[in-house]
């Protein structure tokens, strides 16, 4: 079945080539302001918004004129996906999917912009890539691409290091069936325990680079405050977009543990199960409980549901969510004896009918498959 899948690799552009990628980025967002404006006080004024078409024509007329001729210096195909944004943006929130379009601001932490694949523009060698308007950038590619590529996302992190996200259309095949069915049940103090009985360990990574954190934060605010008192504007305070640069690489290395950790466990869950079965936890809900918001925000169970589900689709495996008042913890696995409401420092306990003896969480995981 063919798929597309994106290849993310990091790339060490010249200082040329970083230019380049700023003054394409500033003009992507500046076409996506520019229309947006126009959609806006044509709406106003009309009751109409425009369309993707009326906009393509108007960005060919403003690449004419002598105040914006320097539309012109970067990859087309970067405005017009600008524009295949904005509208993309206006029928979603039409259809109620999200809110309005909102104006994109150059201070926002994560920059990018997207080009399309046409005449062998974009291409994979050992140690570069082939970029539109770029030419080739040296790259660290950590795996082979495989498919049709489509298109390409250029990216700037927050910490200053660049990134291409690859997408491509490729075949993806099913793997083979194993005949196994297993019961996951998410928590914090374990990050996932299984039917089988194994526990898979809650690694804490935000909360292990908690202290180094905090004392880079506490920096970044007094180099914001010395900044405030001099008169200067934090976007051109120096001293402090260093210290931010630094706060943003102690996040992104949190964020990469996190990434391969979520990615190593769904793949291996999906190669050895036809069938997962977890709890449909309402988890915005949770993340009201002040006490463990940030404990579940570590723990980044959305993410890893939602890796866990394409990674089913792609590769034919089944996931069933029960209920999320199912009562997974109060009733016996053995015997299905309801037992009533446990508080959460009981751990361990006993069924009063058949009188088996049952981890807590081993236990709902086992009441989740079955």
């Amino acid at each position: 079945m063919l798929r597309h899948k994106a290849y993310k690799y990091r790339i060490y552009p010249t200082n040329e080539q970083a230019i380049l990628i700023m003054k394409t980025i500033g003009c992507s967002r500046f076409v996506y302001n520019h229309f947006l404006d126009q959609w806006n006080t044509s709406y106003a004024e009309t009751g109409k918004g425009l369309t993707y078409s009326a906009c393509s024509k108007r960005l060919t007329d403003l690449k004419k004129q002598p105040d914006t001729e320097w539309l012109r210096e970067v990859d087309k195909f970067s405005l017009q996906n600008a524009l295949r944004n904005l509208a993309d943006s206006f029928t979603r929130f039409f259809s109620l999917q999200n809110g309005k379009p909102q104006f994109k601001s150059k201070k926002h932490p994560i920059q990018s912009y997207t080009t399309h694949f046409t005449n062998h523009n974009i291409a994979i060698l050992d140690k570069s890539i082939k970029l539109p308007k770029l030419g080739f950038v040296k790259c660290a590619k950590s795996r082979e691409p495989q498919g049709r590529i489509v298109k390409a996302t250029i990216r700037k992190q927050a910490s200053g290091r660049f990134f291409v996200s690859i997408l491509c259309e490729e075949e993806i095949h099913e793997l083979p069936k194993t005949d196994s069915a297993i019961g996951l049940d998410l928590g914090i103090t374990d990050f996932a325990v299984f039917s089988d009985g194994h526990k898979e360990n809650n690694h804490r990574f935000t909360a292990k680079m908690e202290a180094k954190l905090k004392r880079e934060q506490r920096k970044l605010s007094k180099r914001a405050l010395v900044a405030k008192k001099n008169g200067i504007r934090l976007f051109e305070a120096k001293n402090y977009q260093k210290q931010k640069q630094k706060v943003a690489r102690l996040h992104e290395k949190v964020m990469n543990q996190r990434n391969d950790f979520l990615n190593k466990l769904s793949t291996a869950i999906i190669q050895n199960h036809d069938v997962i079965c977890m709890e449909d936890l309402h988890i915005k809900g949770m993340l009201r409980n002040h006490k463990l918001a940030k404990s579940i925000s570590d723990v980044s169970w959305s993410s890893f549901v939602a890796k866990l589900q394409y990674k089913a689709e792609w590769y034919g495996r089944v996931i069933i969510k029960v209920d999320q008042w199912f009562p997974s913890s109060q009733s016996c696995s053995e015997c299905g004896h309801r037992d009533g409401k446990k508080s959460l420092d009981i751990r361990k306990w006993m069924c009063p009918a058949c009188h088996a003896q049952h981890d807590r969480d081993i236990n709902a995981s086992k009441n989740i498959r079955d």
